[in-house]
């Protein structure tokens, strides 16, 4: 079985399932097609089903023709999980969110594990891809896999291997971001290893499936504990009459022992927010409390509030309340340049401000019309900027800075700005730093 499939990929004829189509799902599949492998992508969505079949893209940094092109060299996209057999290798790239009580939820990850499982024959490899706590790969995927009489590792294979997407960033693309991948047996991670190997430049095998997981996890709690380290120096640092921007830009001139990190108005995105509490969840199986995670997600989970109190404060020294005043915000998506809502900060500071009697409107160049989101709910679009549209507003928030904003325009017809995001670096009196 091993053999046959590693055969399989060396020759390029094995067909390459991708399971949930998104950020990284997308890319994914983008790069096996390109290499000269058949596709067969698996979603629950229909629309992005039929988006894909008719070459149209859903997300704005992946282009309609590179999904027409895919199209050309055999990739069909489809929510009919029956065609699973169709497939040598299945690839999970699905979301791993928390529930309302800040918990893991897997039911994603399960629900499609579920749905494949009547599907898996012999040969089969099953890759996770979606960041989760240690131990969900052995403990929930491998019984499920062998309640069909399956062996892993003899007639059926089974890796982790966490995405590391970076949606937007041009300096590093799917094939260029080394590829971590674990196996529950030497044969499974053979086979992971040799899939990754035909896309990927490079590689990087660890024992387990448990220590993939787990590498995934430290390298985002890494960046959430140390922006949790930024945004609380940030909040000393303006008690105190200092720019933390200023402040940042020099200590990064150090060429060795400092690594910047920048503050900001919350975290974002579909891991840094979420992959902490997967963590301290499952620790406290092994009776471990994760005091230091726990406090920096206490820090970065205060951000919105702390913007919150800059807002009130600069609108009542213009004696001004919130309730009532016109606030626009600046960029909706999570970081700058791309148009993902996950986990956004400036949706729960617009939650927030609404809550408090503000009158809301945003404007993102990327997102023109605020998305059906699960829990998020605003009837707006986005407004294009003038100065006729900027000085109408109480207060401008800038929450995410992209680049194709006109920085300068807001600055020169906007009655107060609160800058999230330190993009202002000159004192000006209608610029309040947050």
């Amino acid at each position: 079985m091993k053999q046959n499939f590693l055969s399989r990929i060396q020759d390029k004829s094995a067909v390459i399932g991708i399971v949930g189509l998104g950020y990284v799902g997308l890319p994914l599949m983008l790069r096996f097609a390109e290499v000269g492998y058949k596709v067969l992508g698996f979603d629950i969505d229909n629309n992005k089903v039929d988006s894909l079949q008719q070459g149209k893209s859903y997300i704005e940094h992946i282009s309609a023709d590179s999904i027409r092109l895919a199209r050309e060299r055999g990739f069909e996209a489809t929510t009919d999980f029956s065609r699973a057999p169709e497939a040598d290798a299945l690839i999970l790239c699905v979301p791993t969110p928390l529930n309302k009580y800040r918990e893991p939820d897997l039911s994603f990850v399960l629900n499609t594990i579920d749905s494949l499982v009547p599907y898996l024959r012999e040969g089969h490899l099953v890759s996770l891809e979606s960041t989760t706590y240690p131990g969900t790969t052995d403990e929930e995927l491998l019984p499920r896999i062998e309640s069909r009489g399956f062996k892993i590792g003899e007639n059926a294979f089974l890796v982790f291997s966490p995405e590391r997407e970076d949606p937007g960033n041009p300096d590093f693309t799917t094939r260029t971001i080394p590829k971590v991948c674990g196996g529950v047996t030497e044969a499974c991670q053979e086979v992971g290893v040799a899939l990754y190997s035909a896309v990927i430049d490079k590689v990087v095998p660890v024992s387990s499936t448990r220590a993939a997981e787990m590498t995934k996890l430290l390298e985002n709690i890494h960046r959430a504990v140390n922006i949790g380290l930024v945004n609380e120096m940030k909040i000393v640092a303006d008690k105190m009459g200092i720019d933390i921007h200023e402040v940042i830009r020099a200590a990064a001139t150090k060429p060795f022992g400092f690594v910047p990190y920048y503050p900001g108005p919350g975290l974002g995105g579909h891991c840094i927010p979420i992959d902490p509490f997967y963590l301290t969840w499952k620790a406290r199986e092994y009776g471990v409390h994760t005091r230091f995670i726990e406090l920096a997600g206490e820090v970065n989970s205060s951000m919105p509030d702390y913007v919150i109190s800059k807002i009130a404060a600069a609108l009542n020294q213009r004696k001004k309340a919130i309730n009532g005043s016109k606030i626009l915000v600046l960029g909706i998506a999570y970081k700058k340049n791309v148009d993902d809502m996950r986990e956004s900060p400036s949706v729960f500071l617009m939650e927030k401000l609404r809550d408090l009697g503000a009158e809301i409107s945003y404007s993102d160049p990327h997102v023109p019309v605020f998305p059906k989101m699960r829990e998020h709910h605003f009837e707006l679009s986005s407004v294009p900027l003038s100065a006729e549209t900027l000085a109408a507003y109480d207060c401008i928030l800038l929450a995410t800075d992209h680049d194709r904003f006109d920085y300068q325009l807001i600055s020169q017809h906007a009655d107060l700005i609160v800058d999230s995001r330190g993009k202002y670096l000159q004192p000006a009196a209608n610029v309040v730093k947050a």
